[in-house]
């Protein structure tokens, strides 16, 4: 583009260069602190959902779970595998501080268990294996309940529980008892219940034993999206598949003692599944033959 013309003939209008002053004697510390960049603020790291540190429990003279030392990461999918009467349960008991344990140490989300067991409770939601509910209240009666337990509002404790309701299809029958319920919805009220705190940290011990397909894949969803936003599942099952599907690590239990823990491709040798490398660790590579009888 061409400078534009004066109305004097021959000479031309330069536009003036804007040009940053030169620093004065009083401006020049001004500028330096101006230039110097600053310092960004250091944000520690999450503290480990899980730590285990030679957790034992004695019932009598056997050991459920023997010197058991494990960290489980936090925004992690771990899973937590074991034949049956390994430990799993028991360690989940532990966890949850409905079990003392006999020996070692229990760190949750960076507290102590069971110092700061209350605290701890707060911030866990858990689906146990024996689905333990009220059998006497109705589905929404239960997780309205819970709710309100870990100190919501009576209003955002019953608006959640209706929304949770109807998400995992048990809004049809509201009078419903939980005593008429099947395994299978007892099983998706109990992952009602363990949701409507938004706790950081799940417990589920077999969670989609029972539920029927359409259930159980909307219960992996919505357990993968809680991970997605920062939560961390401690996960037990037996349906390898599953757990092979979904978990980031996995740690697998042999009469109370820890045989392996790592990611799936870590622990694996070559082509084999997860259902290899169980039945190879916990010795049940018994003989497929028939008895003669069959």
């Amino acid at each position: 583009m061409e400078p534009p013309k004066t109305d004097i003939p021959g000479q031309e209008l330069v536009a003036p260069a804007f040009a940053a002053p030169e620093p004065t004697a009083e401006s020049a510390p001004q500028a330096e602190v101006m230039a110097t960049e600053a310092p960004r603020p250091v944000v520690p790291p999450a503290p480990p959902a899980i730590e285990l540190r030679g957790l034992t429990k004695i019932y009598g003279d056997k050991a459920a779970v023997d010197g058991l030392s494990l960290t489980v990461p936090s925004g992690c999918f771990f899973g937590f595998l074991g034949p049956n009467g390994a430990g799993k349960t028991t360690t989940i008991k532990m966890l949850m501080g409905l079990a003392p344990p006999t020996v070692g140490s229990v760190r949750i989300l960076g507290r102590v268990m069971p110092a700061q067991s209350l605290a701890i409770r707060q911030l866990i939601g858990v689906v146990p294996d024996d689905t333990l509910l009220f059998d006497q209240l109705t589905g929404l009666e239960f997780v309205e309940f819970t709710g309100r337990m870990y100190g919501l509002s009576r209003q955002v404790a019953l608006e959640r529980a209706k929304e949770l309701l109807a998400l995992f299809e048990l809004d049809s029958a509201p009078r419903k008892l939980i005593a008429e319920y099947s395994k299978g919805m007892r099983k998706r009220t109990a992952m009602a219940a363990s949701l409507i705190h938004r706790p950081q940290l799940f417990l589920m011990d077999e969670p989609f034993e029972g539920v029927d397909a359409v259930g159980a894949r909307l219960m992996k969803d919505i357990l993968l999206e809680q991970v997605r936003h920062g939560a961390t599942i401690f996960l037990t099952s037996h349906v390898l598949e599953v757990v092979e599907r979904l978990c980031d690590r996995v740690a697998i239990i042999n009469d109370g003692r820890i045989v392996a823990d790592g990611t799936v491709n870590e622990l694996r040798s070559g082509a084999e599944t997860l259902e290899d490398l169980f039945v190879r660790l916990v010795g049940g590579g018994r003989s497929a033959e028939s008895l003669d009888w069959l």
